[in-house]
């Protein structure tokens, strides 16, 4: 059997749909509410750590999707949890969606990396997909004003970015051919570099793009009602990126797909 934790989220959702109709497969999910994608469901919280080592209960593959967006020590609970769970409750495998190697200088790379080692010391075989940050990130940090300007602190930085969707599809396959990746860390990243130029460009003469400081950006970030631990979080991706540590491209998405990547830069306007 295969388990999808974090069914409901953005990732999850995709990987969800591919899988419907299966008879080997059940969602993990906070508020189970009715089926989702012709598939049944199970509650997993990972902040209740009673609920999982029921819940993981038949699973021999375990698709951790990564419990983010919070402060590291919360989500390396999380994580150790569901780890933990696994192992007391006889999971064999345990697919983990990581961060690419590159964003080490992403200030949330840290519960990654921990987790990544967590998982190389378990009982359990594993399998580490090491994801690039999304294209539909990249619109979200670029996105134009209604007077048609992209002001982000990008500078002349580029980002590899990949299309959530190619993730999701890479992720079903390595889920349900699993002993075929055990022991293996995959580089998923996208095989084009963006910046906030190109996104400009792509959408015409009337958008222009016009870099800002960080620390501008924290200010603007700040003022929005982000999360206290969002802000160092979305200033430290604008400065990774400004720094051209995000731009490197290739690794292991054609080969796991199968077939040309989608275009990141398509995805990014979308």
């Amino acid at each position: 059997m295969i388990l999808v934790t974090g069914a409901t989220g953005a990732l999850g959702a995709l990987i969800a749909e591919q899988l419907a109709g299966r008879d080997d497969t059940v969602l993990g999910t906070r508020d189970p509410q009715q089926p989702q994608a012709s598939l049944p469901d199970r509650r997993i919280d990972f902040d209740h750590p009673d609920t999982l080592i029921t819940g993981f209960e038949g699973v021999n593959v375990l698709l951790l999707i990564s419990a983010g967006y919070g402060e590291d020590d919360v989500v390396i609970a999380r994580h150790d949890a569901a780890i933990d769970a696994a192992e007391k409750a006889g999971v064999e495998h345990v697919v983990y969606t990581s961060l690419t190697a590159d964003g080490d200088h992403l200030p949330y790379a840290l519960p990654h990396r921990w987790t990544e080692r967590r998982l190389q010391e378990s009982t359990m075989a594993w399998t580490i997909l090491r994801n690039g940050l999304y294209a539909e990130l990249l619109a979200w940090l670029a996105a134009p004003s209604a007077d048609g300007r992209i002001t982000a602190p990008l500078g002349e930085g580029r980002l590899a970015a990949v299309v959530r969707a190619d993730l999701a599809d890479v992720a079903v396959r390595v889920a349900v051919e699993a002993s075929d990746h055990a022991g293996r860390v995959y580089e998923l990243v996208g095989e084009q570099a963006i910046g906030g130029t190109d996104l400009a460009h792509a959408q015409g003469p009337h958008v222009a793009y016009e870099p800002e400081t960080l620390a501008q950006a924290r200010a603007r970030i700040a003022a929005s009602g982000a999360e206290p631990f969002q802000v160092p979080m979305l200033v430290g991706t604008y400065s990774a990126i400004a720094a051209g540590f995000m731009s490197r491209t290739g690794g292991d998405l054609r080969q796991l797909l199968g077939r040309e990547p989608r275009s990141s830069l398509a995805a990014a306007l979308a």
